[in-house]
């Protein structure tokens, strides 16, 4: 362990620098490379400049390939992918599990994923045809077929000598699936279970029936849910006739919920997923402007919406001082709220039965703290003013501009998911365009009413 964390932080400082990858260290860096875990492979490509992942790419072993491009992130697999002919992709992924195996065709050109099968062998290639028939997001694209069935009139002394002549058993085998002689799926044989029992005693007797299937076409943030609800290690996937078809294991459902808390978190700055620390100018760049370019278009309303109250503006300079204080508040109360609902929705707890029950809290909070601040804000402004009706034209906008800041964020992730569009990264934008135009024309509507 000692040796291989050495190794490690040599390959940092070799690779800290572009420069400092010549011809005096290539060999030595390829060495150091290569006699580190894929994982690690992966760290440190993923952790260098464009230029420099190109060339540590290339100083990877070719039979160490598949497991690194299993390990990168699909931004950068799908990048080195695309430079693979389909006899280097089908040598790259043999070996692996068909799940990862179809984690990387489906990154690929539909005319090069037919080439890459006909040269995989016929047992590989069925297994990787039978997951790609399935959605890349549900239980079936992300599931494995390495599972081991047994039908439930055989004792556990006979179970036990089949396992033996295995020379190994799939990664995190907890549990053997029964099955009867048409794949139905009757339940589960848990490994501690066959350990411990009576080897006279019959699959049947000990067997675990309760156990919930998942179906192959659910989504895989819902089975992400049920791994995470019932403490599952691996869990039986069923086609739509209650047949066997795989079994997802917990290692993919790591990468499903890592993958749901990437999305969350870029989509609140309007990122795609495929951004990442080190990614070229030219590839993040118009990524970015179009987010910027939506952004511009709210701004433009909002001003749309300041323009019409001109004269107002003129009259009352103190206006244009306190103005940004109403949208700035209306932004952060709904962006509190908007970022609660999509949690809840991300983690399956919002749905039609208590949807109004939140709406309602939401509703309560934003009129409580409405009140609490437009109190503090009004008081100030008619102070600081020496005008009582400042105080009060900022204090009503307030508690408009508050608790419609609160129903919008309440209602529009459900509105934006009823229509297809992603609440993690449209909403904020929607929402500030509704919370600024609320506020500045409840503001300047008041003053226009109490002034002109």
């Amino acid at each position: 362990m000692q040796a291989s964390e050495e190794e490690a932080d040599k390959l940092t400082l070799l690779t800290q620098y572009a420069g400092l990858i010549d011809f005096s260290t290539i060999n030595q860096l390829r060495h150091v490379l290569n006699n580190l875990p894929p994982a690690e492979i992966a760290h440190h490509i993923e952790s260098a400049p464009p230029k420099v992942r190109r060339i540590l790419w290339e100083l990877v072993d070719e039979e160490l390939d598949g497991e690194v491009l299993g390990e990168l992130s699909e931004g950068l697999r799908q990048e080195f992918l695309r430079g693979m002919d389909s006899d280097e992709l089908a040598a790259a992924m043999d070996g692996l599990d068909p799940d990862d195996v179809v984690d990387m065709l489906q990154q690929l050109p539909d005319r090069v994923i037919p080439e890459v099968l006909q040269a995989m062998d016929d047992q590989n290639r069925q297994r990787i045809e039978q997951i790609l028939n399935y959605d890349e997001d549900t239980a079936g694209g992300l599931m494995n077929t390495d599972t081991i069935t047994v039908r439930p009139d055989l004792t556990l002394d006979v179970v036990l000598r089949y396992l033996r002549r295995h020379e190994e058993l799939p990664e995190t085998t907890d549990s053997l699936f029964v099955v009867n002689r048409k794949d139905t799926f009757l339940g589960i044989l848990p490994v501690t279970k066959l350990l411990t029992s009576s080897p006279n005693l019959t699959v049947r007797e000990v067997m675990v029936t309760d156990i919930q299937p998942v179906p192959a076409t659910m989504p895989d943030t819902e089975v992400a849910q049920r791994f995470e609800r019932y403490d599952w290690v691996t869990a039986p996937v069923i086609d739509g006739d209650n047949k066997l078809v795989g079994r997802i294991t917990i290692d993919d459902v790591v990468d499903v919920i890592i993958g749901e808390a990437d999305h969350s978190l870029l989509g609140l700055a309007r990122l795609s997923d495929e951004e990442d620390t080190f990614t070229s100018v030219r590839r993040s760049a118009p990524r970015r402007a179009f987010w910027l370019g939506i952004n511009l278009c709210t701004a433009v309303m909002a001003s749309v919406v300041v323009g019409l109250f001109e004269a107002t503006l003129d009259q009352v300079v103190a206006l244009a001082i306190l103005m940004p204080i109403v949208a700035s508040m209306g932004g952060i109360a709904g962006s509190q709220t908007l970022t609660v609902v999509v949690r809840g929705m991300a983690l399956g707890h919002v749905n039609a039965n208590n949807l109004r029950w939140l709406l309602s809290k939401e509703f309560l909070i934003g009129i409580l703290n409405a009140l609490l601040w437009a109190l503090v804000i009004g008081t100030a402004a008619a102070w600081w003013f020496a005008d009582q009706r400042m105080g009060i034209v900022i204090a009503s906008a307030m508690v408009i501009n508050l608790v419609a800041a609160a129903v919008a964020g309440s209602v529009l992730p459900v509105i934006l998911k009823s229509l297809h569009i992603d609440p993690a990264l449209a909403g904020g934008v929607v929402l500030t365009t509704i919370t600024d135009v609320i506020g500045f024309f409840a503001f300047l509507g008041l003053a226009t009413l109490l002034y002109l």
